[in-house]
């Protein structure tokens, strides 16, 4: 006898009944007992291979949030970007392309302070400033180089009161070639500007036209960081372009006509050290090289090398639509972070998700498109 415990006659008959079950009984609680059982493994198999997805999908979102934030790994780390393609005006240059039709109301009463604000949330260190379109001639060449001049030193001085925080492509008063020299001196050599800011086209003259050949001699000469910002010369030819979607398409026309335009003429080869940053990821070039073909006939070293020579900066080129045939073409060492703020571009986050989550890059090579790259090109943001 179990202390504790009487046996009792009713537990040996529940004992005896329970071992001398239906045959078909005793199977169906093996076969209940064995499903059961393999009902639990293939649960516990589930939860594995759930747990495993969940790890894989947790390992996949860290590795995107940290191609988005940078090296630290954290959105809310210090600023490390620098974003070549930021934009500024002054009162007078804005009331001017208003009249002029140019509608960019995200530009009206442009401040540093709402720049730096919208560079901190997307963790960029550094915006290299400069003019958009229409540029600073409006048919006048006196007016032009005086308003170019106004232009730069305002954002030297925007450069100057905010240091580490901007950089400045200097304005030129184009198609004033004259004009546009001295103003390359003083603004290289007095103001110490990273480069020098253009747009494709000016009266309809591309920037291979050798109408221009005297200033692309001389920014050889000092081997410039050239950053090229579309003009939309067919809205001056069609009234019916104008419209905010119609101007955008003609953008990336403009920029790809003046890429070949360098490429047709020979210009990149006579003047092999200008370096040029061309905005929007190149316009079309990445997705029409087949149609550039022609211009080859100028280019010892053929097509590709020449446009594998440019820069690119990533304003509107990082959707997963345009992203695989501008990595195809473009060195990742030859991509450079922009987003054409405020203009519509998109924010500095949007552009660093959009690129972390398309273009497909290492940690080492968004390292290089965020900010080395800048830096290799425009030494001076280093201090």
């Amino acid at each position: 006898m179990i202390a504790g415990h009487k046996i009792r006659h009713s537990d040996f008959k529940e004992a005896a009944m329970s071992d001398t079950k239906h045959p078909a009984e005793q199977n169906h609680s093996a076969l209940t007992t064995e499903s059961e059982c393999s009902k639990s493994g293939a649960s516990r198999r589930s939860f594995l291979v759930g747990l495993a997805a969940t790890g894989a999908v947790a390992a996949f979102s860290q590795r995107t949030a940290a191609l988005q934030a940078g090296p630290t790994g954290s959105t809310s780390a210090k600023a490390f970007r620098i974003d070549t393609h930021h934009h500024f005006t002054t009162p007078k240059l804005f009331e001017l392309s208003t009249a002029k039709g140019v509608n960019q109301p995200t530009l009206k009463g442009w401040t540093p302070e709402r720049s730096i604000e919208e560079m901190d949330q997307g963790g960029v260190a550094t915006s290299v400033i400069s003019i958009s379109d229409p540029g600073v001639w409006f048919g006048d060449n006196a007016a032009a180089r005086a308003l170019a001049r106004e232009c730069n030193e305002y954002g030297a001085k925007v450069v100057k009161d905010s240091p580490g925080r901007f950089g400045q492509f200097a304005v030129l008063p184009l198609p004033d070639v004259d004009g546009s020299l001295k103003e390359v001196e003083y603004a290289l050599d007095t103001l110490k500007m990273d480069g020098i800011g253009i747009l494709s086209s000016y009266q309809g003259k591309y920037l291979g036209n050798p109408y221009y050949a005297p200033l692309m001699e001389e920014l050889n000469r000092r081997k410039a960081v050239v950053f090229c910002h579309p003009f939309c010369a067919a809205c001056d030819a069609n009234a019916n372009l104008t419209d905010g979607q119609n101007r955008g398409v003609e953008f990336v026309f403009d920029t790809t006509r003046t890429i070949l335009s360098l490429l047709s003429t020979g210009t990149v080869t006579r003047f092999p050290d200008i370096r040029f940053i061309w905005s929007h990821g190149g316009g079309t070039v990445p997705y029409i090289t087949t149609r550039l073909a022609g211009a080859a006939q100028k280019l010892p070293n053929g097509l590709i090398p020449e446009l594998q020579k440019f820069y690119y900066d990533t304003a509107q080129a990082f959707s997963p639509y345009t992203m695989p045939s501008f990595k195809k073409l473009v060195p990742v060492s030859h991509i450079v972070f922009g987003t054409d703020y405020p203009l519509g571009g998109g924010s500095a986050a949007q552009v660093a998700k959009g690129l972390a989550d398309n273009g497909g890059f290492t940690e080492a090579e968004m390292q290089a498109i965020n900010r080395d790259n800048a830096l290799q090109l425009l030494p001076k943001l280093k201090t």
